[in-house]
């Protein structure tokens, strides 16, 4: 399947159903007050990036953030793939353009932070292969148990 990912602005439809999926997805796996998502305004800040994935349509078929805290430090948000593509290497392939992104804006690191519960094997899977390592909390996570962390250095 061929597939164009490009940096897009979140504040369009094709994204605000993506979002809305996502969140329904993550509801009832983990307490509410332990989610941290964007909301697609929140995304449109300009220290987020969002790069859209698109199928040989223009359909969107896949999302995914990078977040500029300073100081080098990146961190990857609202990942998500529409169902009918899972398995299809979308996941790893905006990963690997959310790296190359962070590597032209002089970022050295980053981290993620995603959920701890059953459901969540198919993204340790992508953060993993794509040379992610479990680590500790991060940023202003706090280390509840329902959260799983990860970092990726950049400097080689």
């Amino acid at each position: 399947m061929a597939i164009a990912i490009s940096v897009e602005s979140p504040l369009q439809d094709a994204v605000r159903v993506m979002v809305a999926e996502l969140n329904a997805y993550m509801m009832p796996l983990t307490p509410r007050e332990f989610q941290f998502q964007l909301t697609v305004e929140q995304m449109a800040e300009p220290t987020v990036t969002v790069l859209i994935a698109r199928d040989a349509d223009g359909r969107a078929v896949g999302m995914a953030s990078l977040k500029d805290h300073g100081g080098g430090l990146g961190e990857v948000k609202r990942m998500y793939t529409m169902p009918e593509v899972r398995g299809q290497r979308v996941g790893s392939l905006l990963l690997r353009r959310i790296e190359a992104l962070a590597r032209e804006k002089g970022l050295n690191r980053l981290v993620l932070e995603t959920g701890e519960a059953p459901g969540f094997e198919p993204a340790w899977r992508v953060y993993e292969r794509g040379g992610f390592k479990v680590c500790g909390a991060v940023l202003d996570y706090p280390d509840s148990g329902y959260s799983r962390f990860y970092e990726k250095n950049l400097i080689r």
